[in-house]
């Protein structure tokens, strides 16, 4: 359980193509309109790069510089290359550790133990996560399911922003 961290942690889990991202990105937007900075974790399971050949960048951290923060009066993004080993959610967590935020969302990590939201889409057929996953505190839906916790509307992403500051945020609000 992650429990050394001060903004709280809440984590998203789902069946690829159930909407995760489609989700965060009509949640967000909600969550800043009432005041609340998020920061976000994306686990991929393939292999990316954001820098690109020929940038600067690109040929220092060929050299073997590793991290590379690039920085500018609109962002910063920092490129650490890693052992190839699968990460953890709390390896990540150091990227906001000096970051003002109220709240970090996680798309991924579904098997490590931290608060997650369950997406469930009832023309998937997926089988529900929370039966075999104790840190699932709630199931957002388009479907009515009887179970033994909160179940949310997956097409009412206010309703989720709802159950998130009441239970993550409510000092801060």
């Amino acid at each position: 359980m992650i429990n050394f961290f001060t903004p709280p942690v809440v984590g998203f889990a789902a069946s690829s193509g159930t909407g995760k991202t489609t989700l965060l990105s009509r949640l967000i937007p909600i969550l800043n309109e009432r005041g609340f900075k998020v920061g976000l974790i994306k686990h991929s399971h393939h292999d990316y790069d954001i820098d690109q050949p020929g940038k600067d960048s690109y040929r220092l951290r060929k050299a073997g510089a590793s991290p590379v923060v690039l920085v500018s009066s609109h962002r910063r993004s920092v490129i650490t290359e890693l052992s190839g080993s699968e990460p953890t959610l709390a390896e990540q967590l150091y990227c906001f550790s000096d970051a003002d935020i109220d709240l970090v969302i996680v798309e991924g990590f579904k098997q490590e133990a931290f608060a997650k939201i369950e997406l469930h889409r009832a023309e998937l057929d997926n089988p529900l996560l929370h039966t075999t996953d104790a840190s699932i505190i709630a199931i957002a839906t388009d479907s009515l399911l009887s179970v033994n916790i909160p179940c949310l509307d997956i097409n009412k992403p206010e309703q989720v922003a709802d159950f998130m500051i009441q239970r993550f945020l409510n000092q801060h609000a």
